[in-house]
């Protein structure tokens, strides 16, 4: 049995609806699933996989106060797992995906599923991709 953490930011409850349903999609295939919020991640080393959520926030960028410097204490633990990202945006074209994307591959990070980003509140479409995502991470 694969063994996955769901680490998310929200701050709308977005990205959090995003979060809760890639954990039950992974539990669904089997896999031990910890939802964990920022504030309880320190180690990551654990896991099997990895699936990482935090909405565009200012100029399409990544939340800087509580995710960013999470994700900076464990992009190094981070390489040779399964990571996939998630979040929710309301402007802008997805832009702080690409990026967060790119600074993926520049750390090692191999992505083990395609990114995926929701316009606003997740609809019944956007909770089944985020079900698909958690499935394909714990396979």
């Amino acid at each position: 049995m694969s063994k996955l953490a769901v680490i998310y930011w929200s701050s709308t409850g977005n990205t959090e609806a995003m979060a809760n349903a890639v954990a039950e999609g992974a539990k669904e295939k089997g896999a031990a699933v910890d939802l964990l919020t920022c504030a309880d991640v320190s180690d990551v080393s654990a896991y099997d996989a990895v699936a990482l959520g935090c909405p565009a926030m200012g100029a399409e960028e990544l939340e800087d106060g509580e995710f960013l410097p999470m994700l900076e204490g464990i992009e190094g633990a981070l390489a040779g797992k399964k990571v996939a990202l998630f979040g929710s945006y309301g402007w802008g074209d997805g832009e702080w995906m690409r990026n967060w994307e790119s600074r993926c591959a520049e750390k090692g990070i191999a992505l083990a599923a395609d990114s995926l980003i929701v316009n606003e509140t997740p609809d019944d479409d956007g909770i089944a991709k985020c079900k698909a995502l958690g499935a394909a991470l714990a396979e």
